[in-house]
């Protein structure tokens, strides 16, 4: 396994991390994942400590809190050996207190997960989604209070816009608090739109990108073919509307091109998927799931080796997708082009 710095930090995270989303089976939405138990959890942390993936993410608000009881189970034992991500912000409950990120719910959702991880710390805390009604000031004095009390290693975002990002960094930097070393974002060959601002705002400002549904929500598992029905027992039956929209068209177009570089390379098309991701700028670590032992292995197996540069321009022509404004002027036209180059040329190299 290879291990990539997490943004700025010196913390190092391996180049995969398994999303324990699967575990705990409870609640309408996060819980039609799967329905993993602390049994078969631990049949999967020894899979990945195996392999040297050592890092596990999850959230206060998969199946309400029994993702983290069951991660919890699984690495009892062995703390030492594994790095614990874990996220709070959206809504618990209908209490007034169960969203958001005020200085009462950070606290109280960093106790209850310390308790239901069975720890004394946790390596990554994130901020689940940005709180428009809590000043940032308030979030950032908290999470350095969390730092300083041993509680927490590092601090990060998830699905925060660019101005929201950017809006925090400035004030850690004015006041000395704890900046963010990591974004948790969507990002996957059929949603590339975390290109077009927060790829070069990491750049800047050293964010690592932890990406989460690398699979586009379960559209490249390699089972969905242009034309063809949802497979049976495929979370898409459930959850397709809840998930990152992607029109037929532009899924099938990437999904022939996986095809096709799966025929010539021996790989399958998830592994495919993955590996693009890790040759991407800012990526620090993919987020992989799995219900069972084989879509465990089977995702593992998009590290160790390295798609052509002929593959990834295949991919990337098949992926592309116009960009919005203020951006495309800058995709397009020479002037613009040569002020702003893109992500990943001279002037903004990949990271690592």
């Amino acid at each position: 396994m290879e291990y990539r710095r997490l943004g700025a930090s010196g913390l190092k995270v391996p180049a995969l991390s398994f999303g324990a989303g699967t575990f705990g089976g409870r609640g309408p939405l996060f819980g039609a994942w799967g329905s993993t138990d602390a049994r078969e959890a631990r049949r999967l942390v020894d899979i990945c400590l195996d392999a040297g993936l050592t890092m596990f993410d999850t959230a206060d608000v998969y199946s309400d809190g029994a993702s983290e009881e069951v991660l919890g189970e699984a690495i009892r034992g062995r703390r030492d050996r594994v790095l614990l991500s874990t996220k709070t912000g959206l809504p618990t409950g209908d209490g007034p207190d169960d969203a958001g990120t005020s200085r009462s719910r950070l606290i109280t959702a960093c106790e209850n997960a310390l308790r239901r991880l069975g720890t004394d710390h946790i390596d990554l805390f994130q901020l689940h989604a940005f709180d428009a009604g809590t000043p940032v000031e308030e979030v950032l004095s908290t999470l350095e209070d969390l730092v300083r009390a041993g509680k927490v290693r590092h601090v990060g975002i998830s699905n925060f816009s660019g101005w929201q990002a950017m809006k925090s960094l400035a004030v850690a930097e004015k006041y000395g608090r704890p900046r963010y070393v990591a974004h948790q974002v969507y990002y996957s060959l059929v949603g590339r739109d975390y290109e077009w601002e927060l790829m070069p705002l990491g750049l800047d400002q050293g964010l690592g990108a932890l990406v989460w549904s690398p699979l586009g929500w379960g559209r490249l598992t390699g089972r969905i073919r242009r034309g063809g029905p949802l497979p049976a027992g495929s979370r898409l039956h459930d959850t397709a509307d809840y998930g990152p929209p992607v029109e037929d068209e532009h899924l099938y177009r990437v999904v022939d091109a996986l095809d096709e570089i799966a025929r010539e390379t021996g790989r399958t098309v998830p592994q495919i998927a993955i590996n693009w991701l890790l040759q991407r700028p800012t990526v620090s670590s993919v987020i992989i799931g799995a219900r069972n032992e084989e879509q465990l292995r089977q995702n593992l197996g998009a590290v160790g080796w390295t798609l052509a540069p002929e593959h990834m321009a295949r991919l990337d022509a098949a992926s592309t997708r116009t960009a919005p404004y203020p951006y495309f002027p800058y995709h397009r036209q020479e002037g613009f082009a040569r002020l702003n180059p893109p992500v990943g040329t001279a002037a903004f190299p990949p990271a690592g």
